[in-house]
C-alpha cells in the first residue's frame, strides 16, 4: 500500500489543513475514494489510523481527513474543511489515480455529523466555505454515517451519559454558544436541515445502547431522507453502545454491511 501523509489540501489562515491518503497496490485506476471523518465530540481526534483503511483491501482508495476542532474555530469551520478536502481529491484525482465521480463519505460520531453533512448541504453557500480549490464540487456520491447527531436540540430526547444541552457541552462549544438559546446556529449545524430529494445515498448505523448520542439522532435523519425521496438505510444494532466496542466480536457483520453498501455505490 502506498501511503501518503500529511498532504496539504487547504490553508485557512496560517492553518495548514492535511489528510492522509492510503493507495492499495495492483487495483485497477480510477480508484474509489472513502473520505474518512474521526469522530471526537469536534473537540478531540485524530486523523491516525482510520477505521476505513481495511477497505484498501478491496480496492479503495481511504483519505482521512484532520480538521479544525471546536477550540480553534466554530462551526462552519469544520464543514468548511471537509468540503475542501472533497475538492482538493478531485482536483488532485488524476495525479493519484483517484476517481472523482465516486466518492464516499464516512464518519462516526462527530465525524459522522460532518459526512451527514456533505451528503446533505452540496451546494448551500453558506456551507461552502472558500478553502481549497473552489472551481470543484464537494459533492459525495454515498454517505456512512456511524452514530452521527443530525439534530443538535434533541440530543437529550432519550437517557443518556451527557446534557447535550449544558453551556460546556460539545454541541454548545461546536456552535460557539449554548444551543437551546441560540436554536439558530444549531439548526445551521444540523444536517437534518438541509435535506432534499437530491441528497446521495445513505447508510445509517447506531447501537440501541448508545447513551452518547442516543439513536433517535440516526432515526430522525433516515426518517428525513426518506420522507424527501433519497435513498436511505437504518441498521440499529441491538445493545450496542457508542463507538460499537470490540468486545462484542461483532465486527465482521458491521464491516460487512459497510462492504456490500459502498459496493453498490462506489463500484463501476
Amino acid at each position: 500500500m502506498d501511503r501518503y501523509l500529511d498532504l496539504e489540501y487547504a490553508t485557512a489562515g496560517d492553518r495548514s489543513l492535511c489528510l492522509d491518503l492510503y493507495l492499495p497496490e495492483g487495483s485497477a485506476r480510477p480508484r474509489p475514494v472513502i473520505l474518512y471523518i474521526h469522530g471526537g465530540a469536534w473537540r478531540e481526534g485524530s486523523k491516525a489510523h482510520p477505521r476505513a483503511l481495511r477497505f484498501a483491501s478491496e480496492g479503495y482508495a481511504v483519505a482521512s481527513v484532520g480538521y479544525r476542532l471546536s477550540q480553534e474555530a466554530v462551526f462552519p469551520a469544520q464543514i468548511h474543511d471537509c468540503k475542501a478536502a472533497v475538492r482538493w481529491l478531485r482536483a488532485n484525482a488524476d495525479a493519484y489515480g483517484l476517481d472523482a465521480g465516486r466518492i464516499a463519505a464516512w464518519g462516526e460520531s462527530a465525524g459522522a455529523h460532518l459526512a451527514s453533512l456533505l451528503g446533505t448541504s452540496a451546494g448551500v453557500a453558506d456551507l461552502e466555505g472558500e478553502l481549497g480549490c473552489p472551481e470543484q464540487s464537494s459533492a459525495v456520491t454515498a454517505v456512512c454515517s456511524w452514530f452521527g447527531p443530525s439534530d443538535l436540540l434533541r440530543m437529550n430526547d432519550g437517557p443518556g451519559e451527557m446534557d447535550h444541552n449544558a453551556a460546556d457541552s460539545p454541541e454548545s462549544q461546536l456552535v460557539g454558544a449554548p444551543i437551546q438559546m441560540r436554536p439558530d446556529l444549531a439548526a445551521r449545524a444540523n444536517p437534518i436541515t438541509y435535506v432534499t430529494s437530491g441528497a446521495p445515498p445513505f447508510l445509517l448505523m447506531h447501537g440501541t445502547g448508545d447513551l452518547v448520542v442516543v439513536p433517535n439522532q440516526s432515526e430522525l435523519l433516515h426518517e428525513a431522507l426518506t420522507r424527501a425521496g433519497a435513498r436511505s438505510t437504518l441498521i440499529l444494532l441491538g445493545g450496542l453502545g457508542h463507538g460499537f466496542p470490540g468486545e462484542h466480536g461483532r465486527w465482521r457483520e458491521i464491516f460487512g454491511y459497510v462492504s456490500v453498501f459502498l459496493s453498490a455505490y462506489l463500484r463501476p
